[in-house]
């Protein structure tokens, strides 16, 4: 297109292909399975943008400081790196244990950490961001981590809505990138529509059967083959290596699938009935699946859509299973700076759409964790299966000892800590 703005490297070289480009302006949604999978992608970014030379501004509502410094190792000691920190005065609850990162030295050289004084307001966090930006110059880079975040401080979608709705084209006019990151399963239906109505880029990041799989969903302004298309990713001596499409079996959900790009393409059923060369109504029956369309037809649909016609076929679920065996648990990936402290299992398998969660939750002797070990999206439970652990709550400390039992709705706990020698194990459920 004529007016393309410049493009740019997202430090992936299989991204950039998927992509047929990533351009400054661009909004980019990741979709997270697991919670920790888009943050692989947002580091390589960093990385990139400060081989550029290019600011970045790190919004963080789910880390402290502290935490977030470890987890970016050496690139928070970048200067051309600005952290501005939602978290402390948000999640954190004004609490002495974070506010004493800003003591001393602690937010000073060589780190550049801004503290947010209202994260409650989307007003104060919104002209926080954009008073930053005003002060640099160049393309500006954003990360979000994340808008899962900004839901549990702000109390509701609507408020994230206004806050997103307001800044990304914003941000688009500025000509920045910025990469937003979200839980897939955390948001309802209509507000996931809202912001990829919104973003210029959607993918979705997730993990099958021990497989972590990338898609892209939407890429405004470019018609990337890859659009719709599942692809299996590994890392490989820290790079994140993207290969061929993977082979799915398949079922006939046909109309979820026409729905869904069609509304991603913004497009009426009569806008595309017109393209295909049928009625609205027969577009209306495929989308219901109560009729299948010709073999031609679904060609034309492809084409209109931008899509492989593969893309329209689903994977099917995964395996009726109600046992699983200990073999079938799947490692968390975590962040560096994690690894050393504690392991986590998820023992039910991704692919499983129920409202619960299991996971086994390892934490280390010796090993202090500075926030919760998840993202706190809703109720979890969680039973001390052997070893002791203290859990700070509300800047209270609860020491839990085996056969007890934790339960959580409202807050999550700002630190847990292992002073024994013997690690501490718990069964931890998430309920969605």
């Amino acid at each position: 297109m004529k007016n393309r703005k410049k493009k740019v490297s997202s430090g992936i070289a299989g991204l950039n292909r998927m992509l047929n480009g990533l351009f400054i302006g661009d909004n980019v949604i990741w979709y997270d399975d697991a919670g920790s999978l888009a943050s692989e992608f947002s580091m390589k970014f960093i990385k990139e943008s400060q081989k550029q030379k290019r600011s970045i501004i790190y919004v963080s509502f789910d880390r402290s400081p502290r935490n977030l410094i470890e987890k970016l190792g050496l690139l928070a000691e970048n200067q051309d790196l600005i952290i501005l920190d939602c978290f402390t005065n948000g999640k954190g609850d004004k609490s002495d244990v974070f506010n004493k990162f800003y003591e001393k030295d602690g937010a000073q050289w060589p780190y550049k950490v801004i503290k947010v004084t209202q994260p409650e307001s989307t007003q104060a966090v919104s002209e926080a961001i954009l008073g930053l930006h005003k002060t640099l110059t160049g393309d500006v880079r954003f990360v979000f981590e994340s808008l899962t975040g900004m839901a549990d401080l702000w109390e509701g979608e609507d408020h994230i809505l206004k806050f997103y709705s307001h800044t990304c084209p914003q941000l688009y006019e500025l000509d920045t990138i910025a990469y937003w990151m979200i839980e897939k399963d955390a948001h309802s239906g209509k507000l996931k529509a809202h912001i990829n109505q919104i973003a210029q880029v959607v993918i979705d990041l997730s993990i099958k059967q021990g497989k972590k799989l990338i898609k892209l969903l939407k890429a405004e302004n470019r018609s990337p083959g890859s659009l719709g298309k599942f692809f299996d990713y590994t890392e490989d001596g820290g790079d994140i290596l993207i290969e061929g499409e993977k082979p799915r079996n398949i079922q006939a959900d046909i109309g979820s699938a026409v729905r869904n790009y069609r509304k991603l393409q913004g497009m009426s059923q009569k806008e595309l009935s017109e393209l295909v060369g049928v009625t609205s109504s027969n577009i209306s029956q495929i989308e219901s699946n109560l009729i299948f369309p010709s073999i031609p037809a679904l060609y034309k649909l492809a084409e209109h859509l931008s899509v492989d016609v593969g893309s329209f076929f689903q994977e099917k679920s995964a395996l009726e299973k109600i046992i699983f065996q200990e073999s079938d648990g799947v490692k968390i990936n975590l962040a560096t700076s994690d690894k050393k402290n504690l392991d986590i299992i998820q023992l039910t398998p991704f692919d499983i759409k129920g409202k619960v969660d299991l996971f086994r939750i390892s934490i280390f002797p010796g090993k202090k964790l500075s926030s919760h070990f998840f993202l706190f999206k809703g109720e979890e439970a969680g039973y001390v299966l052997s070893g002791e652990i203290d859990m700070v709550y509300k800047d209270q400390t609860c020491s839990l000892k085996p056969g007890n039992t934790v339960y959580l709705n409202t807050f999550s706990p700002s630190l847990w800590q292992n002073k024994k020698e013997e690690t501490a194990v718990l069964l931890w459920m998430k309920i969605k």
